[in-house]
């Protein structure tokens, strides 16, 4: 089935051209749409549900648009404050993850945000991390140190474009002190 134009057209800010544009899809047979969700070590808050509501809106609107729309929102399941509350509640990091992950799906439910298509989470992924990871440092954009692996900001001449931000004010210790591991 070829898609066949809706006389709607979706208008976004474009932040890498910081204009608005029509919104093309690659495939407009099929959308596809990743955004980054929760980290599930605590209740939600405004700040995670403020995203939550704007992606789910942004879905809708695709989907009243696009024959098939896919649409992902991660949750991240691993790191450092997870860790340190299991450790701190002296139960597994799935019993602190599983317990957060429900809670923010039943609470999304209750803003009448929909669940998404998918929902991967990051320990489904972790080789694909590290081989990413080995990949970044291979090609000099980060580096180990302590037990961290951190991208290299200096390497990208580009980074804070999406953000307006400018990189140099971004590079660690230049305004605030940062962990003596960091360059």
């Amino acid at each position: 089935m070829n898609f066949q134009p809706n006389r709607h057209k979706l208008t976004l800010h474009n932040n890498w051209t910081r204009k608005k544009e029509v919104f093309e899809p690659a495939d407009p047979n099929r959308v596809t749409m990743y955004v980054c969700g929760p980290t599930v070590y605590n209740y939600a808050h405004i700040g995670n549900a403020r995203p939550a509501v704007v992606f789910d809106v942004l879905a809708r609107v695709l989907k009243r648009l696009y024959p098939h729309v896919v649409y992902a929102r991660n949750i991240t399941d691993i790191e450092d404050k997870i860790i340190a509350a299991a450790k701190e509640q002296g139960v597994e990091i799935s019993a602190i993850t599983e317990k957060y992950a429900d809670i923010y799906r039943k609470d999304m439910g209750t803003l009448g945000v929909l669940a998404p298509d998918l929902e991967p989470k990051a320990t489904e992924t972790i080789p694909e991390m590290i081989a990413m990871m080995e990949r970044l440092i291979e090609d000099g954009h980060a580096y180990a140190a302590e037990g961290h692996v951190l991208f290299d900001v200096q390497s990208y001449a580009e980074y804070g474009r999406l953000s307006g931000r400018d990189r140099d004010e971004m590079v660690a210790g230049a305004r605030v002190e940062v962990a003596p591991y960091k360059k």
